[in-house]
């Protein structure tokens, strides 16, 4: 769903522009509040992550395929603001290095794609979590719900730009009815890859996914002697039992004994997330530079729709058309499989480094507020 510089005019592009610029700088404050040590290199590999899956289209239809956005994906494993940021992330290295999504355009797509769709998709996502059962399937339902309906809430999004700021004469009516249809297609198959991968993590790591707080885990419970006194730090039940105040979220299978033989859950210490790190680069880079080879040559839906309807006829050129990387292949390499291989992983690598650096510095930012009030 990347726009292409020429579809939508001046005043919107710039009016989206406000818009993107004011949703970066509001999650780059709200993101020093999700992430820790721990996940802010992880978001960076988040971001990696998506760029390289985007690059495996998959058919949807006859002559028409589509693509992960990857916002819920990303709002679900490191947290929505954060997630608009992997999204942004993303979406810029495509447009500089990859002629994909037009310079002018950038504010259309990070509106469309990364605000949109991460905000439609954690509201859903949220909401599902909290009336269902607290139990590690419903994390993988409600993320494939929620990825379900970003889609097409990306696409009905794309239609208000168009009909506020399009630059070709057609009718509002039937760009809705194309972009919504082929959209909700495209949602099934972004629904499958969001829900596969949020449930592979949870399944090792449920402490890593940022939705899964509070609903996998147990809370820590002592059981104690009625007469015992409550320790600092530690609040004593009505029914006599000692709770911890804080009631951190544990483990299944963590225990301590007790005097009388009994086993309660117990405080288990941080584990290191190194090894979910080198998997996902991996998998990201196995994505970006095999996989990527057998992807669906076919348009993507806003590609399809805009040339059924004419909303492509005023499309410019784009700006890094004579990038070293356009089109996802290196130029001057004539082999196409090793061209397009490479280029991904490329992007795979640029990605990782400009994600990873704008998440540690927000992280370390966060810990020199927390310094200066301690």
């Amino acid at each position: 769903m990347h726009v292409p510089d020429g579809f939508i005019d001046a005043p919107v592009s710039v009016a989206t522009g406000v818009v993107a610029a004011g949703a970066v700088a509001v999650s780059l404050r709200g993101a020093r509040r999700e992430l820790d040590e721990r996940t802010a290199p992880l978001a960076g590999l988040v971001a990696a992550f998506i760029f390289a899956v985007q690059m495996l289209n998959f058919p949807v239809a006859a002559g028409t395929s589509g693509h992960l956005l990857g916002g819920a994906l990303a709002a679900i494993l490191v947290g929505p603001y954060t997630g608009v940021l992997c999204v942004s992330v993303v979406l810029l290295m495509q447009g500089v290095l990859f002629a994909d999504g037009g310079l002018t355009a950038l504010g259309v797509n990070i509106t469309d794609m990364a605000l949109v769709t991460t905000v439609v998709a954690y509201a859903i996502f949220r909401t599902i979590v909290k009336l269902a059962p607290h139990r590690r399937r419903t994390v993988t339902v409600a993320s494939f719900v929620a990825a379900l309906v970003s889609v097409p809430a990306a696409a009905v999004a794309f239609t208000a730009i168009y009909a506020l700021g399009g630059t070709a004469d057609v009718a509002i009516g039937k760009v809705f009815a194309a972009m919504v249809g082929v959209h909700v297609l495209i949602g099934i198959g972004e629904a499958a890859i969001t829900a596969l991968t949020v449930g592979a993590v949870v399944a090792v790591r449920p402490d890593l996914v940022y939705g899964a707080r509070g609903v996998t885990g147990r809370p820590l419970e002592i059981r104690s002697s009625p007469l015992a006194p409550a320790a600092p730090g530690q609040v004593a039940r009505a029914d006599g039992p000692v709770a911890d105040a804080a009631r951190a979220p544990q483990p299944d299978d963590a225990r301590v004994p007790e005097p009388d033989g009994a086993a309660v859950p117990a405080a288990a210490p941080k584990r290191s997330a190194r090894r979910v790190w080198w998997a996902g680069l991996a998998a990201a880079l196995l994505c970006a530079g095999v996989v990527s080879f057998y992807a669906s040559a076919s348009p993507d839906g806003l590609e399809k729709v805009a040339h059924d309807k004419g909303i492509d006829k005023k499309a410019e050129d784009h700006a890094a058309k004579d990038s070293p990387l356009a089109d996802y292949g290196v130029k001057d390499i004539s082999d196409a499989r090793l061209s397009g291989g490479l280029a991904g992983v490329i992007g795979v690598g640029a990605t990782l480094a400009v994600g990873s650096g704008v998440f540690i510095v927000v992280r370390r930012r966060r810990a020199a507020a927390e310094s200066e009030r301690g």
